[in-house]
């Protein structure tokens, strides 16, 4: 019998990796929810989407964490414009199909501070018995820290090493201030309003939040590594939301 990870992984693979549009007849239920921004509703939406691939897109995982009947995939797309894109695609599988769709794309930056890309780092799942409290340390940090301001950011942060994936932040503590004050210096305050999910597996958590960035409506997908009870690493993709009236669905992007 197929795993929820088997089930997305070969899915996926069909669809984006061999451009298959008769995949969808095969890996997506009729119900099929639709949160992308740009895409159509329903496995109509993805068989318009997979057919209108170039010969030069293809997609390159890095990451795969699975929660349930839900699998989160952390890669980049190649083929979609003129730069790489990094992106966050969570899938919810159901009946052995899949059934619903988020996701977040960004083009990847030339440069970054860290000297790290938006994708690269450690892949490996590790510390299964570890899940459940790497979530409540991930999901109290986002609810402490970023929604209600309080909390020491020390109790969830190792101070020895915080890795960092975001172009504009370079690594540790003191990188992680000193890019949020240059953030607040141009009038881009962050600001989490509310966490809708926190999928999680081993070592790895994927939270996605909204809020803003500045006065821009926003979605906070934020990709944390926990090691021995602390974050030590840290990507993320911060996509605007655009308009209700400029997403072809009614699904809302969480």
């Amino acid at each position: 019998m197929s795993t929820t990870k088997d089930i997305v992984l070969t899915a996926a693979t069909e669809m984006f990796g061999d451009k298959d549009v008769t995949a969808v007849d095969r890996w997506v239920a009729p119900g099929y929810i639709q949160h992308n921004a740009t895409v159509a509703d329903g496995p109509q939406g993805l068989r318009a989407l997979i057919a209108s691939l170039g010969e030069d897109f293809r997609y390159e995982p890095h990451r795969v964490i699975t929660d349930g009947d839900t699998v989160a995939l952390h890669g980049t797309y190649y083929g979609f414009g003129p730069k790489p894109i990094a992106a966050f695609d969570i899938f919810r599988v159901e009946n052995g199909k899949l059934i619903e769709h988020w996701d977040a794309l960004q083009p990847k930056a030339d440069t970054t501070l860290s000297g790290r890309t938006e994708t690269d780092g450690p892949t490996q799942v590790t510390d299964l018995d570890r899940t459940e409290a790497n979530r409540t340390l991930v999901t109290d940090f986002i609810q402490q820290v970023f929604l209600a301001g309080q909390g020491e950011i020390t109790d969830y942060v190792s101070t020895a090493q915080y890795d960092q994936h975001n172009p504009h932040i370079a690594d540790g503590l003191d990188g992680l201030g000193a890019g949020l004050a240059a953030f607040a210096a141009q009038g881009k305050n962050m600001a989490y309003a509310t966490l809708h999910k926190a999928i999680a597996e081993g070592n790895f958590v994927l939270t996605v939040s909204e809020g803003t960035l500045g006065t821009a409506p926003t979605a906070f997908y934020d990709l944390f590594r926990v090691a021995d009870g602390k974050i030590v690493e840290h990507w993320d993709i911060t996509p605007a939301i655009p308009d209700a009236d400029k997403i072809p669905h009614d699904n809302g992007l969480f």
